[in-house]
This record gives C-alpha cells, structure tokens and sequence, in this order.
C-alpha cells in the first residue's frame, strides 16, 4: 500500500514512538509570535531551561497587536524582542518589518515541501500549501519544541478532497475553502489531514493554495497540504536557487513527498469546480455557509480585508481592480490590512493602496489586529462586518458583532454597494 504525503513526511522526521499511535517527529521549523509564545518563554525561564534548540530554525514576528495598543500588548512584545535577542534569533520581525505570521514566513522562503512545522497558532496549517505539514499547537508543545526541536502528534489519517474542473469567473479560492468547510462542516475532518488535489489545485497560485490550507482547521483539521509541484517550485526558486542545479531538480527531490497513487484515504471527497460560485458565512460557525446570491441585500456596517487567509498581493489586486474609479458605500466604513511590510510596499509602487484611499478605504499596516477582535477594526455590539478573514465566531472581531467571511472580489463589491453582492467578475 502506498502513503500520502503526510505519512512520508512522519517517517522521514519520526524520533520515537512513546505510545501506540503516537509519534516524536523532529521540527525544522518552529514558529513564534507575541501572543502565544511570551507564556512559553516565561515557563522556560521560570523552570531554568532558557534556551532554544537552533536558533536559525525559529522565526518569531510580532504581529497580532503592531503596533502595541496597550502596556499588556506592548509587555508581550518585549518579552519576544528580548527573547528574540537573547537566544540570537536573527529571523525576528518587528515593527515596521514585520507582518502577519502565516504570510511573512512563506514570503521569506522558510517552508518547503516534506518539513515539519509547529507554532502556537491554528492557523499554522496554512503552510502545509507547501507540501509541509504544519501545525498549532498548545504552549507544552511548543516549550517542548523551543527547547529539543520535537514535537509528538498522533499517526496521521488523511482525509482527500479533489476539486477537478475550471473554476467560473469571479470565483476564487476562498470560496472554494467555504464550500468545502460547508460539505464537510466543523468536525469533519478532525484529528485528520487535508489533501487538497485536482486539476482546479493544480491550477492555483500559491497565494490560492495558501488561502485552502489556512481555513483546513475550520473543518477541524490538523493541517492541510496541497502537492508540491512546479508552481511550488517557482514560489521558492529565488530562496532555494543554490540548493539545486535547475527548477526540475528541485522538483524531483520535493516530489518524493507526493502522496502515491495507491496510498489509502479515511475519505475522498469530490467537487465540480464549476459548480462552485460565490458563497458567504452566515451566523456563527464557518460551516454555516450560503451563496452570495441568497445573501443579496444584507446590509453592513464595516468591510474588512487582510489577514493571513486573503491580505496577500493577489487579494489587494483583486480588490483594487474591482474598487478603481468608484467610492465606498456611505453607510460603510471599510479597512485594508496588507498582510505584510512587503506587500504593503509592493501595493504602494503599484499604486494600489492610492486606489484604497480614493475609494474611502482605512489603510493600516500589517497587522492580525481586526481579524481576531483585538484592534484596528474592532466590531460595536450589533454591528455586521464583511470579512476576508477565517472565522466568524459568536464575538470574534467585537462583542456583539456579526462577521460574514468572503472572498476579496465579494467584499470589495460589498463596500461599495453596502450591502452583501456578488462582484462583476461573477459571471453566473
């Protein structure tokens, strides 16, 4: 019988087997950013092991809260930047250079196909777009990941979703991680590993792949992963360019991490690709999810772009396409985050953040604040956001506040109508 990728990526990282199901991988990254990991660093501290076990394999950023917003903030970024410092991290982000964590570290070429990958974040499964498998984890996890470079996960069961066929106009990733969610709702896929495949996978950026993966734990997920093939290969070229002697020779090697043919799944899941259209969330779980057209007329008080599912480069082109030339609705505030220093910059000389601006749109810099409640874009109780973020949780972005999560396209069209519509680019 043949194995998935999760299963190979086991066996080449595996330590020790402690217990029946149970295996010790070894990391080759681990993560770190100023909410989960300052509890860590002072655990460590406080028990005498205030060390790390290779610092060029931890990469830290601040970027839930940047800049700080209080002294409670501005404490936990000073424990990771004395941190950072003291245990010689030279791959540390700070303000100004830093952005979103899920968007930074694949943007600096720190994940490649077959690595291992722990951080105290759900939404570390984002990087198994890679061909990695990567995954948040609790603070014991991830002191014990600081300290040895291990981590202990159970035997992974893969779980498959094919989505073969061209996507519509209009249509894009997000929507396509929605409907998935939807089909498989919350617990579906629990304690398992997504493998995202099929000719419309194939066909994606990176950016897009990176967009399916970070939503696999709305659908309970341990990570998600996508093969790795050319496309991978291109994303990483400029960082992994004297590693090898050509593009196919990156391929051959990353490619001994694709699933077999023959390897065995828990459950295949299959889509039409064209079937898909643009859908929204509605109340309070990711798996309650409606098309866009259904949805048409709902009112909004605030539009909110960015966040390591949708505020990378390909999502602000998107948006500004869309939003040139045309003003936001009145009865709407809108607010774009680029997901990093870089994209910001790169946004900047493409003139897209001019774009935002003219259209009435808040543009901050990188930062997770709004996406999870904490700030720049907080929610007032009863108030109703239109969100390219991943969750809309009962109070996520605010007390009270309702969140509907979408794709850039429908967001952007939203804002400016005021209310939940599809983008011209639909064509359905």
């Amino acid at each position: 019988m043949g194995k998935t990728l999760a299963q190979k990526i086991f066996d080449s990282h595996e330590v020790d087997r402690p217990a029946a199901g149970v295996r010790v991988l070894s990391l080759d990254r681990v993560f770190c950013h100023e909410i989960t990991t300052p509890i860590a660093i002072n655990d460590l501290v406080a028990i005498g092991r205030d060390r790390v076990f290779d610092p060029g394999k931890i990469k830290a950023v601040i970027d839930h809260v940047s800049p700080a917003k209080d002294s409670k903030t501005a404490e936990q970024g000073k424990t990771l930047r004395d941190w950072a410092r003291r245990m010689g991290i030279k791959d540390f982000f700070d303000i100004g250079e830093n952005g979103v964590c899920h968007a930074i570290f694949p943007e600096k070429g720190f994940v490649r196909p077959g690595f291992t990958v722990i951080m105290g974040d759900s939404h570390t499964c984002t990087h198994g777009a890679f061909g990695a498998f990567a995954a948040g984890v609790g603070t014991t996890d991830l002191e014990v990941g600081i300290l040895k470079g291990v981590c202990a996960f159970r035997e992974p069961k893969t779980l498959k979703v094919e989505i073969d066929g061209t996507l519509r106009p209009g249509v894009f990733a997000k929507d396509v991680i929605l409907t998935v969610i939807k089909k498989l709702t919350v617990n579906g896929a629990t304690d398992q590993v997504i493998e995202f495949s099929g000719s419309a996978v194939d066909a994606m950026t990176m950016e897009s792949r990176m967009t399916l993966c970070n939503m696999a734990i709305e659908a309970g997920a341990t990570c998600g992963v996508c093969q790795p093939d050319m496309t991978t290969v291109e994303y990483l070229w400029p960082f992994v360019k004297d590693e090898f002697p050509s593009r196919e020779a990156a391929l051959e090697e990353y490619s001994k991490f694709r699933s077999d043919a023959d390897a065995e799944y828990t459950r295949v899941l299959k889509i039409d690709a064209a079937a898909i259209e643009p859908v929204a969330t509605v109340r309070y779980k990711p798996d309650q999810v409606e098309s866009v057209r259904d949805l048409e007329g709902t009112k909004v008080d605030q539009v909110y772009i960015g966040s390591c599912t949708n505020g990378r480069l390909e999502d602000l082109r998107i948006v500004a396409a869309i939003l040139k030339g045309r003003h936001i609705a009145p009865t709407v505030r809108a607010v774009v985050s680029p997901a990093t220093s870089d994209i910001y910059r790169q946004a900047l000389r493409e003139g897209l953040l001019q774009i935002f601006a003219d259209a009435g749109f808040c543009v901050t810099n990188a930062t997770c604040g709004a996406c999870l409640g904490m700030s720049n874009g907080v929610l007032a109780n009863g108030e109703v956001c239109a969100s390219t973020t991943n969750r809309n949780f009962n109070g996520r972005m605010g007390k009270g506040g309702m969140v509907h999560l979408m794709s850039p396209a429908t967001a952007a069209a939203t804002a400016l109508a005021g209310y939940i519509t599809n983008s011209e680019l639909f064509k359905g």
